[in-house]
């Protein structure tokens, strides 16, 4: 078993949504440590070139995986293939995910089953399809992207908002479960930060966003890296995303979900 902040050589690490943003600079970081990658993305071109110039500049050992995670049977059939070829996951970033911007009552609701089936459900099955050979070895690390979007319900960003409760939740639980075993899994919680995710869910102009000076997603993933080989069960980056995760605890719960609706809001009012 390796000890905190160890990496053999050999290892392998699993990062879903590793084309671009956190998941990206995650991949940067596996391979400058010398894990071998598997990096899962919708989007054969961009998932080849990233593969490609992590060749390049690490000499990492990477295989791609072409899949739409909101697809029911796509986590068996990644998980089937990782057999079929002998791969053993030893580090499961769970990152893809995204977000969808407007009134629970107006915005689509398959798109946002879809969103559900990515943000919860390949969390859930990726991780209960990979733990066990991992509590096996006493040997393997599970970082999960939850969000500071986890600490609050979030108006106009409703359904999103309750995903990352849910990653949160789950995470911290199998996190207490499987102490002492060699395994850990963190959560990761950033506050807004530099990816495409804002123009995914159409929310540029929102008053959390427009105008404001946010983290850059190399910044959010070394802190998240750094804090998954310590071993820690909740990171979240940056002073002020800390404080106010922790205000939340404080203040009364209608409060907050007012503040929040009026920080999603759009500038305009519109």
């Amino acid at each position: 078993m390796d000890g905190p902040g160890e990496i053999k050589a050999g290892r392998v690490a699993l990062i879903t949504g590793a084309t671009s943003g956190i998941g990206l600079e995650l991949a940067k970081l596996l391979a400058r440590d010398g894990h071998d990658l598997v990096l899962v993305a919708r989007t054969a071109d961009r998932l080849d070139a990233v593969a490609d110039d992590l060749r390049t500049r690490f000499g990492s050992r990477v295989t791609t995986i072409v899949k739409d995670l909101a697809q029911p049977a796509a986590v068996e059939e990644i998980v089937v293939q990782l057999r079929r070829g002998g791969v053993a996951v030893h580090v499961l970033v769970n990152n893809a995910g995204y977000a969808i911007y407007g009134p629970f009552a107006e915005t689509n609701l398959q798109d946002e089953l879809a969103m559900m089936r990515v943000n919860m459900l390949t969390v859930t099955h990726l991780t209960k399809l990979l733990l066990p050979d991992m509590l096996k070895r006493r040997d393997g690390k599970i970082l999960n992207l939850a969000s500071t979007a986890a600490f609050q319900p979030g108006p106009l960003m409703a359904v999103y908002y309750a995903t990352k409760a849910y990653v949160l939740s789950f995470s911290q639980a199998v996190a207490e479960e499987v102490r002492g075993s060699g395994v850990t899994v963190t959560a990761l919680c950033p506050g807004p930060t530099e990816t495409g995710f804002q123009a995914r869910a159409a929310m540029e102009e929102s008053r959390l966003i427009k105008g404001r000076t946010i983290m850059d997603a190399a910044t959010v993933a070394q802190a998240g890296y750094a804090g998954m080989l310590r071993g820690k069960t909740v990171v979240i980056p940056g002073r002020r995303n800390r404080v106010l995760a922790e205000a939340n605890r404080f203040l009364p719960r209608t409060f907050v979900t007012q503040l929040v609706h009026h920080a999603q809001d759009r500038v305009d009012g519109a």
